[in-house]
């Protein structure tokens, strides 16, 4: 069983000619409305890759609630532990221009509002994968992790978004997987040694004795253990959308980890499960079922 801890969003896309100034009004071209969040996205995304999923947030007592759910709970994903706060459902404002630029708001509604009490009704246990984003309270994070290790389950936290503060308990967590631009900026918060990106890894490994494992985009993926360093490609694609690449292959690395895959061969898998959610617009809607991740393999 995977436990996911997150974010659940409804994302509000607008696209216009191009991005408006401050204080002016541009036309619009099209709106469109997706589920969105990185904690639903990674839910929905190792539920298409085969696994069983529990999805621990908040949402909102709004109409925003049953569309931001809609795709998980056609998954079959188990929403029991979704829990309905009296505020609202978080949204992101995206606006997006015809030379792809963007600009986006996110208010955090319901995902603001997950609590310890959220942890505590998921029964965390033996066996579990717990995976995490920091688009919740970050003290939140932190007491998910504690409680996956006490219950003897395995973390898993994606580091995005960037948050400084989060520095302090990566070192907790079983799995740090992290894209380049994030693991830089963490390895100088935690003043990692090395004169490039592997020999920080290793310096971070040293220190820790956890797995780390770095997204590069279109050149693959690389992880530091204990005992190996490890490389693998997605496939080489010309991408139409690259939002939610990143938590497709979170959700599919943490179903190959909880299927028993050795780390090269989940990273493998969940690379090319990223390069194929570039291949269609949005978040959700573009993440690949698990039949169409093994015949791209």
């Amino acid at each position: 069983m995977i436990v996911v801890i997150g974010s659940i969003n409804l994302d509000l896309i607008a696209n216009v000619e191009r991005l408006p100034r401050p204080g002016e009004t541009v036309p619009g071209t099209v709106f469109t409305t997706s589920p969105g969040g990185k904690g639903a996205n990674q839910a929905l995304a190792a539920r298409r890759a085969g696994a069983e999923v529990k999805m621990v947030g908040a949402v909102g007592n709004d109409p925003f609630a049953g569309q931001a759910l809609a795709l998980l709970r056609e998954s079959g994903a188990d929403l029991s532990t979704v829990r309905t706060t009296e505020g609202a459902t978080g949204i992101a404002s995206i606006m997006v221009g015809a030379d792809g630029e963007n600009i986006i708001a996110v208010i955090p509604g319901g995902n603001g509002e997950v609590q310890e009490d959220d942890i505590a009704a998921a029964r965390l246990k033996a066996g579990n994968h717990v995976l995490l984003q920091h688009e919740i309270p970050l003290n939140i994070v932190k007491a998910a992790i504690v409680a996956a290790r006490e219950a003897g389950a395995v973390s898993i936290l994606n580091t995005a978004p960037f948050r400084k503060e989060a520095a302090s308990f990566l070192a907790e967590t079983d799995y740090v997987v992290a894209n380049e631009t994030e693991f830089d900026l963490y390895a100088d918060a935690l003043a990692l040694e090395g004169d490039d990106r592997e020999a920080r890894m290793r310096d971070f490994v040293a220190r820790t004795s956890r797995t780390v494992v770095v997204t590069l985009g279109g050149d693959g993926v690389v992880a530091a253990t204990p005992d190996e360093f490890l490389r693998a490609q997605g496939l080489k694609i010309e991408p139409v959308d690259t939002v939610g690449a990143g938590d497709t292959f979170c959700g599919y690395l943490a179903a190959g980890l909880a299927d028993g895959l050795p780390l090269e061969s989940a990273m493998r898998r969940a690379a090319i499960a990223g390069s194929l959610a570039c291949l269609a617009a949005g978040a959700q809607p573009a993440i690949p079922h698990a039949a169409d991740v093994d015949a791209a393999m």
